[in-house]
């Protein structure tokens, strides 16, 4: 079968088979992470937290950084049919925070101790990896499902929903309370982005390689110098953390396992999705067999993966989005800087203490990274859509797709009154768009309306 290739974005230098040299690999790699630590260690920081798992935390935030690394490995890898074979970061997934903590509340209200919580909450994850694992198999019997059109509105959702979370970060953070949009912390967002900018669009290719990298060190100078960096975490936590399988248990519950069965289900839309836009941006294939197999196998490689992080005791994997645009920025798409990107990460989950060092960065200048980033992500989404005639179909479904996802993005407060699982399932901007989209596809009828071309002094307008 004649496989479609995607044009790759002008100036990609490395691409997915090619080996870069130690230097640009290894530069490569650290952006990457930079780019995505943050994301791995948050969701652990955040149920640990909310759930108040006091001495646990520090083992689950290692267990995030060395089941990523496991992760990331195999998809990059690809060990027969598990992997995509793409540069392919994987990491812990905040889609399914909501279901976690619910399911942590319930076994805390019956007085369950933190050991009791863990052990419920990762084997509910090791039974719903299974979802996962079983709907990757049959991913070639929904293409009508996982089109361009439902893929990249998911792709353009996760874009414009991460921005937020960049901007705020960008102001100050979440956490930032009436400092929040002080003239100093834009100051810093403004900085590391013209930095990155200016990196980005530079002849050289090591430097353009190390734009984010770069971008994000002269920020933290800059906010070092405002006395904006908080040291006094500097080598807090365990010096060593060992993998344990089952360290905490293993528990069931049916009624708390129907949410994240839910959530597994809109992960590998999500994947299919992130891989998609790998795939348009590294320049390889986005039809046929080839295509096909890597999003079967990054779908598995997903179930697998989060069946592994139950196993060691972290939550659900899913691939990064924001990765998609680190290779977009430095133009490395080779799927062997992810197994540079897996041994970092690996070693990180053995050392804590070194993977808690890249929390130093303040919240602005890491905003004025991830707001590029997760705007590059909006920007692949698009470029999905344009890679088809938009016809009136396909436009009420993208129409109605934006205006529930980014809704419930801009009014979170619209799904309060509803059941709590529906709520869970539907206040999620991803989860309602990709949803709506799936839906959409199915009950309107394809047709042959295809929205015309505006006319041009070649194809000027007939007379009716």
């Amino acid at each position: 079968m004649t496989q479609k290739t995607a044009a790759p974005l002008s100036g990609m230098i490395y691409r997915l088979e090619d080996r870069p040299p130690p230097g640009p690999a290894i530069l490569a790699a650290i952006q990457h992470i930079l780019a995505s630590i943050v994301g791995i260690v948050t969701p652990a920081l955040i149920i640990g937290g909310v759930l108040g798992l006091g001495e646990h935390i520090p083992y689950l935030v290692a267990m995030s950084l060395f089941v990523s690394g496991v992760a990331t490995f195999i998809q990059c890898r690809r060990f027969g049919p598990v992997g995509s074979g793409l540069l392919s970061v994987q990491g812990t997934s905040f889609a399914f925070v909501g279901a976690i903590l619910a399911a942590g509340f319930a076994v805390k209200g019956r007085g369950g101790t933190p050991e009791d919580i863990l052990a419920m909450i990762f084997g509910l994850c090791l039974v719903g990896c299974l979802v996962e694992i079983g709907l990757s198999r049959f991913v070639g019997r929904l293409r009508r499902i996982i089109t361009p059109t439902v893929t990249g509105i998911v792709i353009t959702i996760i874009g414009l929903s991460l921005v937020k979370v960049g901007f705020t970060d960008f102001a100050g953070g979440a956490t930032a309370g009436d400092a929040l949009g002080e003239p100093v912390n834009l100051l810093l967002g403004f900085i590391v982005v013209a930095a990155i900018l200016a990196l980005t669009f530079q002849r050289n290719q090591t430097v353009r390689i190390s734009a984010i990298m770069a971008g994000l060190v002269i920020g933290f100078v800059v906010a070092a110098l405002l006395g904006k960096v908080d040291f006094s975490s500097a080598g807090s936590g365990p010096l060593i953390a060992l993998p344990i399988p089952f360290r905490y248990g293993i528990d069931f519950d049916l009624a708390l396992f129907l949410p994240i069965a839910f959530i597994y289900l809109i992960t590998a839309i999500e994947t299919t999705g992130d891989l998609t836009a790998n795939s348009i941006i590294a320049g390889e294939p986005v039809r046929g067999d080839l295509y096909m197999a890597r999003i079967k196998g990054g779908i598995l490689a997903d179930g697998v993966n989060s069946g592994l992080a139950a196993v060691f005791n972290t939550f659900p994997n899913t691939t990064f989005s924001q990765n998609n645009g680190v290779i977009q920025m430095t133009g490395v798409a080779s799927r062997h800087v992810g197994m540079i990107i897996a041994v970092i990460l690996i070693v990180l989950g053995f050392f804590p203490v070194i993977g808690n060092a890249f929390l130093l960065v303040p919240k602005p200048v890491l905003g004025g990274a991830t707001l590029v980033l997760f705007g590059t992500i909006a920007v692949a989404g698009i470029r999905i859509l344009a890679s088809e005639p938009i016809d009136r179909r396909k436009a009420y479904i993208m129409a109605v797709s934006f205006g529930l996802g980014l809704g419930v993005t801009l009014v979170p407060d619209a799904t309060q009154h509803l059941p709590d699982f529906i709520r869970q399932v539907f206040a999620t901007p991803i989860t309602l768009s990709g949803l709506s989209a799936i839906i959409l596809s199915l009950v309107i009828p394809e047709g042959d309306d295809a929205v015309a071309e505006p006319a041009t002094a070649e194809r000027p307008v007939q007379p009716a």
